[in-house]
């Protein structure tokens, strides 16, 4: 019997090292980790989706994606047969967005976030007070690799302008009802994880590891 083949896509700006301590069972899962690439000048999301969905090999895989790689593997399913597509502290349409992405939207305030800010996490580290902030910015430092300009500028406006407003119902949703990002109030259908913020596929890998396998196979 071949393996289902299970292709990761990590966060905004976060390489596929958040997906460290998953670990699907080998015999029946191939594990596949898919990684950011600059966008092409002038690149839709739509456009962005097609090239990527291309680093796709196999037959019927399914597509995992976190926050705002969750969005972008359900732009990937309008290209590739897919046996599932998972999100994970993400969204499965705009009318899941907490209002400060729609008031971005509407003022347009996502083009004066300072990009340089997020790209010298080295300075933000040295300058911040309080542990739990260094260890936070420490973390990041650590799973925050794409750290080009052009990236996140485009990334943060795509994100901000998804214009998905339908949900596709097969799209199976897990999501931290501490979520800070996006605020599980807004959020509609999902398995919940108690406990569970933004970077839970860090920290509640152990859940993952425990029920992702069951949540593919049925």
């Amino acid at each position: 019997m071949s393996r289902i083949p299970v292709y990761f896509m990590p966060g905004l700006a976060a390489s596929s090292l958040i997906f460290e301590r998953i670990s699907l069972p080998a015999d029946v899962f191939e594990v596949v980790l898919l990684e950011w690439e600059i966008p092409l000048e002038t690149e839709t999301l739509k456009e962005y989706a097609q090239r990527i969905s291309k680093k796709v090999t196999h037959e019927n895989p399914v597509l995992i994606g976190v926050s705002f790689g969750g969005i972008l593997v359900q732009e990937m399913a309008a290209f590739i047969d897919t046996r599932k597509v998972i999100i994970i502290s993400s969204v499965k349409s705009n009318l899941e967005f907490p209002k400060r992405l729609k008031v971005a939207k509407s003022t347009k305030a996502y083009k004066l976030i300072p990009m340089n800010l997020i790209l010298n996490l080295e300075s933000l580290i040295k300058f911040s007070f309080g542990g739990k902030l260094k260890q936070r910015l420490k973390l990041y430092e650590k799973f925050l690799s794409v750290r080009d300009i052009t990236y996140l500028k485009w990334a943060v406006e795509k994100l901000v302008l998804w214009d998905r407003t339908v949900p596709d119902e097969k799209v199976i949703h897990i999501h931290g009802d501490m979520d800070d990002v996006f605020p599980i109030r807004y959020i509609l259908e999902c398995i919940v994880i108690s406990g569970g913020s933004h970077i839970m596929i860090l920290n509640k890998y152990k859940w993952f590891n425990r029920n992702l396998p069951m949540i593919i196979l049925e």
